[in-house]
C-alpha cells in the first residue's frame, strides 16, 4: 500500500485529506501537536481498515520530523508528503506595523523552515517511491496583498518558492504547491474571529488534491477552485 505523511492532520484540511486517502487504500502517518485530538482522528481514519500511525509533536522539532519519517519507513516507505501544518504569526491577524517579530519568526519556522526540514528527511524515501510526491499547502495570501495577512502571506510565498525550486531540482518527483481557497477551519477562525461569512468545509476541496494525484500534472502551483472547475 502507498504511504503518506500528513502534517497538521488532526482536523481541518489535514484530517479531510487523511480520510480521503485512507478510503483509497493509503497507509498514513499523521502529525499534530494535540495528542487527544490526533488520537481521535487516527482512530476514526483507521476504521477504514488502513494502517495509521499518529505521531504527536511540533514540526519545528527536528527529532519529531525524524520520527515522522521513521514511522513512514516502518510502514514501507513514503510516496506522498503533505506539508499542511501552518502558523499564522498572530491570532487574530494584525497589520504589519503591529506584527510581533517573534510571531513572524514562528510563522516562518513552521511554514517554511520545518516544511523544508521534513522534505529533506523524507527525500530518500520519496526518491525511492514509484510516484514520489510533495504537496505544500499554500494560500492566496501568498500571491495577493490582503491587509493583516502580510506575515502569513510572506511565509506562504516563501514556501511556494521552495516548492518551485524543489520541483526543478527533483524532476523525478511531483512537487505541487496547492492553494485550497477559502475554507471553514480553526486557522481561519483564529485569523479573523469576527468574520461570520460562511465558508466551504475543508472536505469540499479534497477532490482537487485527489485530481492532482490521479492525473499527476507537472510540478507547479495549482489552485483548488480552478482544479474543481476543470482548469488550472
Amino acid at each position: 500500500m502507498p504511504v503518506a505523511i500528513i502534517t497538521g492532520a488532526s482536523k481541518g484540511l489535514g484530517r479531510a485529506l487523511a480520510e480521503a486517502l485512507a478510503a483509497r487504500g493509503w497507509d498514513l502517518v499523521l502529525d499534530a501537536r494535540s495528542a487527544e485530538v490526533l488520537k481521535e482522528t487516527a482512530a476514526a481514519v483507521a476504521e477504514r481498515g488502513m494502517r495509521v500511525e499518529a505521531v504527536v509533536g511540533d514540526v519545528t522539532d527536528p527529532g519529531h520530523r525524524s520520527a515522522l519519517v521513521a514511522a513512514a519507513w516502518q510502514l514501507g516507505g513514503c510516496e506522498l508528503l503533505v506539508n499542511n501544518a501552518s502558523a499564522l504569526g498572530a491570532e487574530p491577524l494584525v497589520r504589519l506595523e503591529e506584527l510581533e517579530l517573534d510571531g513572524l519568526r514562528r510563522a516562518l519556522e513552521v511554514n517554511v523552515v520545518a516544511a523544508l526540514g521534513l522534505v529533506q528527511e523524507a527525500l530518500p524515501l520519496l526518491r525511492g517511491a514509484r510516484a514520489g510526491t510533495v504537496i505544500t499547502v499554500s494560500s492566496d495570501a501568498a500571491a495577493e496583498a490582503y491587509e493583516t495577512w502580510g506575515g502569513y502571506g510572506a511565509s506562504k510565498a516563501a514556501l511556494d518558492q521552495l516548492a518551485a525550486v524543489l520541483g526543478a531540482e527533483e524532476p523525478e518527483l511531483r512537487v505541487w504547491a496547492v492553494d485550497p481557497g477559502d475554507m471553514a477551519t480553526d486557522l481561519y477562525a483564529a485569523a479573523v474571529p469576527n468574520d461570520d461569512d460562511p465558508r466551504p468545509e475543508p472536505g469540499s476541496v479534497v477532490p482537487a488534491f485527489l485530481r492532482l494525484l490521479d492525473e499527476r500534472p507537472a510540478s507547479g502551483r495549482y489552485a483548488a477552485p480552478a482544479l474543481l472547475e476543470g482548469r488550472r
